[in-house]
């Protein structure tokens, strides 16, 4: 299928060609008719990637402060890479989507294959969605006027806010596409309607809705226009629908309020205003949230789990179907709101109007073969020049996730192993990433991966999914290199611990820390020490929203299970014995993610290891205190490691934070190909710090 696609780096709009995505239990796939570009959100995306780098960190003050954090803690070449990462992965582009059903998940409910659905899909010509971001298009609405149901909802959520009564007079600053459907719904709602902007032909389609209008271009007075529309008693609300860095519109909107008037941001404006402006008239203000209540949240949008109507009345969907009644009730029009149709393939001509700006409805055509919807693999043209050894062990990498992107795949790349397929649920990141990586196939469905004749797999799914697929890889006869953690539950460590019993397969889980010369170092140093040592690990975690998928029990495991079996793993390495007692001590309810882990050994060393969420970013994230002997070892975030008074060793420096993930890498590729995995943590250890996670979670 063909996609449209953003380069960040450069901001080059083109079509990419990926396999169609995978359905899931939970997921609806849809055939697109076709999609509308909403031109203020993608003409901001299309401006950010076509600028320089000085440009994009004007635009981005805040991801500033965060890279200079990163430099501080993780050097500058670590913070380069991240950086350049992010930068060189495309985005998909569009989120206004109409189409026919043409597959549903077993627990996906509310429709049927056949059903004309809108969804906020992007612009490709087969998108998935769920329950919660569907809504079923009335037979007598067009594709074609349902394409701006997305893009209404964003208007009706912002009205919702505004909470305007019949009768009021409400200004709509900012004309796009957003504020003359807000006009519409506005006068729908029975108030009248005073609409600002620059534009004259803008203007002109809002007072052919029912508003009287207010040409900035021409010197026109707002607050003239707007006292004289009020009666000189200020306005009730103001909608600011505009795009724009300028103050403005936000001062403006206070200085035409009434007293206790509402302000509402839809759009995008300067927010620095003056305080008398608001405390004199006790003005309200508030920003509104995309397409309404249940907007990012994964819970609502990828799990189908409703808001009850009782308490929520309106919530995304609901707005969706409220925006498609209104249109086939005929209170709101789109016809004048089109300005051009572009078939697929004319994608790029389509989006140098965007970046003229100006435009208001471009709508996109789609015209796919139903059976395309079969097609979840493509291969991808390689440069044969770098296959670096053809007869070397194939690696398929299963998830293409931020972790693969970054670091994984970059690391395998610098092995001698041949990199020949990648999947992703979505497809078209499969596709990015085998471009880039030089990757032959990509795919949606891992199986045809486990299919194919690679002699091993490298799993970077989401934590719940690892287990299952690590299983399925084993009985493939595949070499099986898993991110961590291994299993989010005692019954998948045992059927994983029965499979490799009876099969010859080199498995590891990516405990990569121990590989770190850092790590190495120390243990080198520690064997000379025949004393039990204390190991004090500090963990400055930093907060992840309760809501993070990582945070979920049953998809990311919680932050003990998810992460701190990389920290108990490595004290686990450093000592060389078994973990003999173990428990865990939490930080009250509002901390719940931060807790301290007690190990002891059966040599009798201990261990403590700090993890803390509620620290600074500019402190380091990771320190290891080893004291022994009259000894103290000291790792500073895997960029120093400092002896103090030990006998031989003062200081071992690193040119960028090195946590081992590459030379992790290279042993899992060694060991498939000598099958020799003794380069590799031992089975028993794996499971051992796996199943005393677990343990630790369950008893928090």
């Amino acid at each position: 299928m063909k996609q449209v696609m953003q380069d960040l780096s450069g901001g080059r709009t083109y079509l990419e060609l990926s396999p169609c995505p995978k359905v899931s239990s939970l997921s609806i796939l849809v055939q697109t008719s076709n999609t509308l570009v909403s031109v203020g959100t993608e003409k901001m995306l299309l401006d950010f990637g076509r600028g320089n780098i000085l440009q994009k960190a004007l635009q981005q003050p805040d991801k500033v402060k965060q890279v200079l954090e990163k430099v501080s803690t993780d050097g500058l070449v670590s913070t380069v890479d991240a950086v350049r990462s992010k930068l060189d992965t495309p985005i998909p582009l569009g989120y206004c989507n109409v189409g026919t059903i043409v597959e549903m998940g077993e627990k996906a409910h509310g429709f049927k294959v056949g059903d004309r659905v809108v969804s906020n899909g992007n612009h490709a010509e087969f998108v998935t969605t769920t329950e919660n971001l569907t809504a079923k298009i009335p037979d007598n609405v067009s594709n074609e006027s349902a394409s701006f149901t997305v893009i209404g909802a964003i208007a009706l959520q912002g009205i919702r806010l505004l909470n305007p009564t019949l009768g009021e007079c409400i200004v709509v600053t900012g004309l796009g596409l957003v504020g003359l459907l807000a006009v519409q719904l506005l006068k729908a709602q029975g108030c009248r309607v005073l609409a600002v902007d620059f534009d004259q032909n803008k203007l002109d389609l809002a007072k052919s809705f029912g508003a009287e209008i207010v040409n900035l271009s021409k010197g026109e007075s707002l607050l003239n226009a707007a006292m004289i529309f009020s009666r000189q008693n200020g306005v009730d609300g103001v909608l600011i629908t505009a795009s724009t860095k300028s103050n403005e519109p936000l001062s403006q909107a206070a200085r035409i309020s009434r007293k206790r008037g509402r302000i509402v941001l839809v759009g995008v404006v300067g927010l620095e205003v003056s305080r008398d402006d608001f405390y004199e008239k006790e003005l309200s203000f508030q920003v509104s949230c995309s397409y309404g209540p249940g907007r990012y949240d994964e819970s609502y949008e990828k799990f189908g789990n409703d808001y009850p109507i009782g308490y929520v009345r309106w919530t995304e969907k609901r707005n969706f179907e409220a925006i498609l009644d209104l249109l086939a009730s005929g209170h709101i029009s789109t016809e004048k709101l089109v300005t051009h149709q572009f078939k697929l393939d004319e994608v790029e001509q389509a989006y140098e109007l965007v970046s003229q700006g100006n435009q208001l409805g471009i709508l996109l055509q789609y015209n796919s073969d139903a059976e395309e919807h079969a097609v979840t693999e493509i291969a991808i043209e390689c440069d044969k020049a770098s296959d670096v050894c053809a007869t070397s062990s194939s690696l398929g990498f299963i998830g293409a996730g931020n972790y693969a992107r970054a670091v994984l795949l970059p690391c395998f790349s610098k092995t001698e192993a041949k990199l020949s397929a990648i999947s992703s649920n979505s497809g078209i990141t499969a596709v990015s990433l085998a471009k880039k990586f030089n990757v032959s196939l990509a795919t949606s469905d891992y199986e045809k991966i486990l299919a194919s004749d690679v002699g091993a797999v490298v799993i970077s799914t989401q934590h719940n999914s690892h287990a299952a697929i690590a299983l399925s890889s084993i009985e493939h006869k595949k070499h099986v290199f898993l991110e961590k953690p291994l299993a989010l539950n005692h019954v998948d460590i045992d059927l994983i611990e029965q499979a490799l019993s009876t099969k010859n397969t080199i498995f590891t889980v990516g405990f990569n820390r121990r590989y770190s010369p850092h790590a190495i170092k120390m243990k080198s140093l520690l064997q000379s020490v025949n004393t039990p040592k204390t190991f004090i690990y500090t963990i400055n975690a930093g907060h992840i929203p309760s809501d993070h998928w990582v945070q979920n029990e049953a998809v990311g495991g919680g932050r003990l299970v998810g992460e701190c079996c990389h920290f108990i793993d490595l004290v686990r390495f450093l000592c060389g014995h078994k973990v003999v007692s173990y428990s865990i001590n939490n930080m009250k309810a509002e901390c719940s993610d931060s807790f301290s882990v007690s190990l002891s050994f059966e040599d009798g060393s201990i261990g403590l290891i700090n993890y803390i969420s509620v620290g600074g970013k500019s402190y380091p994230k990771e320190k290891l205190e080893v004291f022994c002997a009259g000894s103290v070892l000291l790792l500073n975030n895997f960029r120093m490691l400092t002896g103090y008074n030990w006998p031989g060793f003062k200081k071992m420096r690193t040119l960028r934070q090195d946590k081992g993930q590459r030379q992790c890498a290279q042993a899992f590729v060694s060991a498939i190909k000598t099958l020799d995995n003794s380069m590799l943590p031992p089975v028993d250890e794996i499971l051992e710090v796996s199943r005393i996670c677990l343990d630790l979670s369950m008893a928090r």
